[in-house]
């Protein structure tokens, strides 16, 4: 396989956000699958994507990578951003929203925890969740199972998390979109029928909210996903070209935290390589 067509996977996230590989961990396991072009897009930090800048082999081709968690009046969403300057004081000021809304969503879940079930974190475990760069109920699911209160973390999160209230730590899915672009970045929609586990949407909510994305100045849809049919991939490709949208691809790989693995960018079992993505930042 030459160096432009090669086995691709644009979105995959690893333990800078709710993924359980470490960034050379992550690197090691896409080289032994024989993935040669690859993006990390942690939750709302760039932290993972940095450093994987610093450590990609020169035969291998990497894209910095985010993922926001959006909203617009047509419901929730997730924006994937490609490509960007990190350094653009949109793009940061958009971090730095998204940041705080999380750590404020975080503390109302401490409170609750300790209000509606007595569970009381120490200094250490404290100290550890405050500092992470994008925390979710992931890790406070992988907490409290280490304390005892749940036999594993989709049992956790449903007992003790899921029923706390907190305001919505979504970023506006437009000034998202205007972040990426003002930080030379390509903002791509992420499974945009819906993300493994949730509630597909049906035509009419898709056309909705493709309408007021592209409004916004959405440059891509992911037509390639890993829990996507071939008739589904069909449909979301046709929908780009109608659209003049880019073409992109990931698995949403969470390492340990999901079933989906590296690659893996459908649900019946086809190999995408570089050629059938059409975004300008690929190679």
């Amino acid at each position: 396989m030459n160096k432009t067509n090669r086995r691709i996977d644009i979105h995959i996230h690893s333990i800078a956000s709710d993924g359980t590989d470490t960034i050379p961990m992550l690197l090691e396991k896409l080289r032994t699958s024989g993935i040669g072009i690859f993006s990390v897009t942690d939750h709302d930090t760039i932290t993972g994507a940095l450093e994987m800048q610093e450590l990609v082999p020169e035969d291998m081709t990497f894209i910095k990578g985010i993922e926001f968690s959006c909203i617009t009046s047509a419901g929730k969403c997730h924006i994937l951003g490609y490509g960007y300057d990190e350094n653009s004081s949109g793009f940061q000021a958009v971090l730095e929203e998204g940041r705080a809304k999380r750590r404020a969503k975080l503390e109302r879940r401490i409170e609750f925890l300790r209000d509606n079930f007595g569970i009381v974190f120490s200094e250490e475990e404290l100290f550890a969740l405050h500092n992470m760069n994008s925390v979710g109920k992931p890790h406070l699911g992988n907490l409290l199972v280490s304390k005892g209160y749940a036999d594993n973390k989709d049992h956790a999160i449903r007992k003790f998390i899921d029923p706390c209230k907190t305001e919505s730590d979504r970023l506006d899915g437009a000034k998202v979109i205007s972040a990426v672009l003002s930080a030379g970045g390509v903002p791509v929609w992420a499974h945009p029928l819906g993300g493994t586990g949730e509630r597909l949407l049906n035509e009419e909510e898709f056309s909705r909210q493709l309408a007021l994305l592209k409004a916004a100045g959405l440059k891509g849809l992911e037509c390639y996903y890993s829990c996507y049919s071939e008739e589904q991939v069909q449909f979301l490709l046709e929908s780009a070209k109608s659209n003049g949208l880019y073409i992109s691809g990931g698995s949403d790989y969470h390492g340990q935290n999901k079933t989906v693995q590296l690659g893996e960018l459908n649900a019946f079992g086809k190999v995408i390589f570089s050629d059938l993505i059409t975004l300008p930042i690929r190679i």
